[in-house]
């Protein structure tokens, strides 16, 4: 409903001395009960305001008093307004005007044209009408009291923010503010005034200026509990939080809306409406018969009666239809969010098969990517090893730069891998039988070159009661060293590195609780970086030093140890070295182990238990053939060579050997679909994927197409050997029991 109320009780003050002729006690008595009037206007209690209403009509016709007979009609057609009842409210309003009119008490003239302008700027064929007779207020208050100025200006802007002209709802807007801002008394008017401010703001795309404005309204609201404009309010707020993307407060914003409105048509409210309604036609039906026939007191008792009956049929019939037009809306509107639920579905459904089908390209890029670095890679470092156990080389040094340089590579292509596997949670621990001694000084013999470099020390213990032989994730644990004893190397020169692993206690369940120190003596990490060294391609720098790497290596180490629940720990300061320290639980390996080959000695030494082997080689790359080749007869392995998986199976069936080892991506027929193949005719020969793919993705793959162990490129010599011989022993173990 728009601005009416407080300008109604300012009348009563004004035309105190207009109606001087009316006893104070009747005044007070009337400014009580239109207070009270909406006052249940505000409390949606309609019957009741109704009924006052009536009762000031009753009393202003008793004293002949065309002021309060004016209230009555007023309020009367206000609380129509209020029941969407325009018909009934224009008529109650242009009966309040012919009474101003009449009476020529021209000093309330202007608040009988601005209650006709709410009943015509709520149409939207009138409205320019009812913004007519907000002018006509204005122009006719012009030399009243200012304040009674505001209800007809908000009322403008009011009306033509309905027709959303909001730039035409300004001038008025600001001319009400000046007003109501000196306004103390009533904080309603604040009320409306920013709620329309906050309306106008939102129609120009101001949310920020909207949101200052709605807020205003909210803290006057919590206490003054205005129901019908709390209802204005929560629908235009939760129209800007709909705006704003902030969907879940436009819902709670708009669902009390909802309730609100909901509450104004209530069944029980309606009839209660109709009812008083009817009482008040009967009064006035009375009044005119009695004073136009007073002979026919009973003949109109029994036309009341049938009236009645008619009356309450009537009641019931549109009660009923009331109750069928719920029905109707609950069900359409029940049918229309169906609709929009099966279209959010649908949306749903479309953006989950976008995000897998990403997942899967990214997938199928990240594998691609690894290998196509990886295999040419497994060139430089296998080249670079095979002229390195040259003797007679003169240029071993600049072939261990080469290599230390590949594995650099190498390590950082693994490095950005793993930490786009560990952001998709895509890595876990597995469990693989491996030697803690082994492992360990194979990591330390990784960092002979870097050593040398920076003129560093390493110095390696390891507890005593802690078992050798364990089981678990050693290529997790490996990387967790490596980048620790990496980044110590890194930043130190002419130090040492001091590698602790000690057993704190055996638990309950019969793993050993392990405590990993990494210590070093170089240049040390400042407290301002100590915290940020750990987030990805973050490093510290040094004025004196030019450290080379990406900053991933400490992430990974943090996402790594979150896999063992584990957190690293770093005491620092600036030139006296670094200590990182880490907790983790080892499990010994208390399986029998029937290990055929232990450790590989020089590797100039020849296998010659293997000399009559014969070993495929299957791979489209013609240097990383030769690459293999040349380190298996080395070794007094017998070598064929074949270009694709066509040419493996041809050479299967046709040929007898001891293993094979197998490439995955080969043009024609890849290393799978060749393995399935042989598999039909040869279920017996080993054979060993040699594969540079990403080995997470495809491992299920591999090991499910018949092959019985894989060997990522590019690889560690001796561990490729070890390989080879691990398969050749059970290879041959099996076939004697066979015989």
């Amino acid at each position: 409903m728009k601005c009416n109320l407080y300008y109604i009780i300012l009348l009563l003050f004004c035309v105190n001395l207009s109606f001087a002729q009316e006893k104070s006690i009747t005044q007070d008595s009337i400014y009580n009960l239109s207070e009270l009037v909406f006052s249940n206007i505000d409390e949606l209690e309609y019957k009741n305001a109704i009924e006052i209403a009536t009762q000031i009509i009753a009393e202003g016709e008793r004293q002949q008093s065309p002021y309060y007979t004016f209230i009555g009609y007023d309020l009367m057609g206000s609380i129509n307004s209020e029941m969407k009842d325009t018909l009934q409210a224009r008529l109650n309003h242009e009966k309040a005007l012919k009474i101003v009119k009449d009476s020529k008490q021209d000093s309330i003239l202007y608040w009988a044209y601005l209650s006709l302008g709410n009943v015509e700027s709520d149409g939207k064929e009138n409205y320019q009408k009812g913004i007519d007779y907000y002018k006509k207020s204005i122009e006719l208050n012009s030399e009243g009291n200012e304040l009674t100025k505001i209800a007809p200006l908000l009322n403008i802007a009011w009306t033509y923010l309905d027709e959303n002209r909001a730039d035409e709802a300004l001038p008025y807007l600001l001319q009400a503010q000046k007003l109501y801002e000196k306004d103390t008394l009533y904080p309603r008017d604040i009320v409306d005034g920013e709620t329309l401010f906050g309306r106008y703001h939102t129609q120009k795309g101001n949310y920020k200026l909207a949101e200052q404005a709605f807020l205003k309204v909210e803290e006057v609201i919590k206490i003054e509990k205005y129901s019908s404009i709390a209802l204005e309010f929560y629908k235009h707020y939760g129209k800007l939080a709909e705006l704003q993307g902030n969907y879940e407060k436009a819902y709670i914003l708009l669902k009390e809306a909802k309730k609100l409105d909901d509450k104004k048509y209530e069944r029980d409210k309606l009839r209660e409406v109709q009812a008083a309604n009817t009482r008040f036609n009967i009064k006035e039906y009375e009044r005119t018969i009695k004073s136009a026939r007073n002979e026919q007191i009973i003949n109109d008792k029994l036309v009341e009666k049938s009236r009645d009956l008619r009356n309450i049929f009537i009641l019931a019939s549109i009660i009923l239809l009331i109750a069928l037009i719920a029905i109707f809306f609950a069900f359409k509107s029940r049918k229309k969010y169906i609709r929009r639920l099966h279209e959010k579905n649908n949306q749903l459904m479309v953006a989950k098969d976008d995000a897998e089908r990403l997942s899967q390209l990214k997938t199928q890029f990240f594998s691609t990517v690894s290998h196509e670095l990886r295999t040419p890679l497994y060139g430089v470092i296998g080249l670079a090893s095979i002229l390195l156990e040259d003797e007679d080389s003169k240029n071993k040094e600049d072939l261990k730069s080469l290599k230390f340089s590949a594995d650099y590579l190498l390590a950082l292509i693994n490095d950005v891998l793993l930490l786009n596997k560990m952001d998709a949670n895509g890595v876990t621990l597995e469990k693989t039988a491996y030697r803690l001694s082994s492992l360990t000084k194979s990591i330390t013999r990784s960092f002979e070159f870097s050593l040398e470099q920076n003129n560093n020390k390493i110095h390696l213990h390891i507890d005593e009661n802690l078992p050798d032989k364990q089981v678990g994730d050693y290529v997790r644990l490996s990387q967790i060293l490596m980048n620790l004893i990496g980044n110590a190397i890194k930043f130190n020169e002419d130090g040492n590195i001091w590698v602790s692993i000690d057993l704190l206690e055996k638990t309950k369940e019969g793993l050993y609780k392990t405590k990993f120190t990494i210590k070093d003596d170089g240049i040390g990490i400042p407290t301002s970086k100590q915290k940020t060294i750990f987030e990805e391609f973050s490093q510290v720098e040094n004025r004196n030093y030019n450290y080379q790497g990406t900053g991933l290596g400490l992430p990974i180490v943090k996402k790594l140890l979150a896999l063992y629940d584990s957190k690293i720990v770093l005491e620092s300061e600036m030139g006296k070295g670094s200590i990182f320290t880490f907790t983790i639980n080892l499990e010994a390996n208390v399986a029998n182990e029937n290990e055929t080959v232990k450790s590989i000695g020089k590797e100039s030494t020849a296998i010659h238990v293997f000399e009559n082997v014969h070993i495929l080689v299957v791979d489209d790359n013609r240097i990383n053939q030769k690459i293999t080749q040349k380190i298996l007869e080395k070794r007094q392995f017998q070598c064929s060579l074949a270009d694709d998986g066509e040419q493996a199976i041809a050479l299967v069936k046709e040929n007898t050997y001891d293993l094979i080892l197998m490439d995955i991506h080969m043009p024609k027929v890849d290393g799978v679909q060749a393995t399935k193949a042989i598999r039909t005719f040869n279920t017996e020969v080993p054979i060993v994927a040699l594969t540079a793919v990403e080995l997470d993705e495809m491992r299920a793959t591999i090991m499910d197409s018949g092959m019985n162990d894989i060997i990522l490129k590019p690889y560690d010599i001796s561990q490729f050997l070890t390989t080879i011989l691990r398969n050749l022993n059970k290879a041959f173990t099996k076939s004697r029991k066979a015989l």
